[in-house]
């Protein structure tokens, strides 16, 4: 990367947005600009404070406040870097709401859905067209995300959408969650699973629209899997743990598509997985893991 070039991560305190952030300012130079960002103020800033600090960090680190759940927050944040700078250079949707599997998943839906979703179609709606040519923006999702993990009755709201279509499929989720008609129509009762299809979905949709002009400028818009991570969030879904990674471990494959030179064009518009782009249409539906869960 040169000079002056504007990363932005969501999701930012801990785990592995944090481990994000610190691999960006790692690996960007003196005078470019790396926010990290979540709800908190005061743990935005102490740990924007705790990355400048870091002997191997090389760009400036910020921090700012963003409940990605306020859409107008995201635009103004959108707008003010592009009249500020010029635009972002890399954008990375890493927020979830945290779930234990001793609640509710209904309960928590709404708050899943807009941290996890909304967010997403907003993030791609706003920073979409700020995104400088030769840019990237990635949305961190899970290999759940491809369209094979749905009920087959599912699949025609989400292959080939567009982002104004999947926004409605997501909608007309939480409303059958609502109506207590979900599972009826073939949703599944692990939120996580719909949510990561959705958010790939959203992703697919924007890179159509772009496909030809970002790969004439080298731009890169992709979904992400980092891999079995162990953080805070994921801990208490599994029991053996041996194989997974540190966030650092993790972050490092999706920083490595941020950072690659040329852009692979069997990337563009995928979920990618180690540098490898998973197929859309594979998957099968996790019974088990909805018979584990409260509804």
């Amino acid at each position: 990367m040169n000079a002056s070039h504007i990363a932005l991560v969501t999701g930012a305190n801990q785990g592995l947005g944090r481990a994000l952030v610190e691999g960006l300012a790692a690996r960007m130079h003196q005078n470019d600009l790396v926010l990290l960002t979540g709800r908190s103020h005061r743990r935005v800033a102490d740990a924007s404070r705790e990355v400048a600090l870091l002997p191997g960090t090389r760009a400036r680190v910020e921090g700012r406040v963003l409940d990605v759940t306020d859409t107008d927050a995201i635009a103004r944040l959108a707008e003010g870097l592009r009249a500020r700078h010029g635009g972002v250079d890399v954008v990375i949707s890493n927020a979830v709401a945290r779930l234990s599997p001793e609640e509710s998943q209904a309960a928590r839906a709404d708050e899943f859905i807009d941290v996890s979703n909304t967010a997403t179609h907003a993030i791609l709606r706003s920073f979409g067209p700020v995104l400088r040519p030769g840019g990237r923006l990635l949305v961190v999702a899970s290999s759940l995300g491809t369209l094979g993990h749905l009920d087959p009755r599912l699949h025609h709201l989400f292959d080939g959408a567009s982002l104004e279509q999947v926004e409605y499929a997501v909608e007309s989720w939480r409303s059958a969650i609502h109506h207590k008609t979900a599972q009826e129509a073939g949703w599944p009762v692990w939120l996580n699973v719909p949510s990561k299809v959705a958010q790939v979905a959203a992703v697919r949709a924007l890179a159509a629209e772009r496909r030809a002009r970002d790969l004439a400028t080298g731009t890169l818009i992709a979904s992400v899997c980092p891999g079995m991570v162990d953080t805070a969030t994921s801990r208490p879904w599994f029991s053996d743990y041996s194989g997974a990674q540190s966030p650092a471990q993790a972050a490092a494959a999706v920083l490595d598509l941020v950072f690659a030179e040329h852009v692979d064009p069997t990337l563009y518009g995928e979920l990618v997985r180690f540098g490898k782009a998973l197929r859309w249409h594979d998957g099968t539906p996790p019974l088990e893991q909805d018979r584990m869960l409260t509804p």
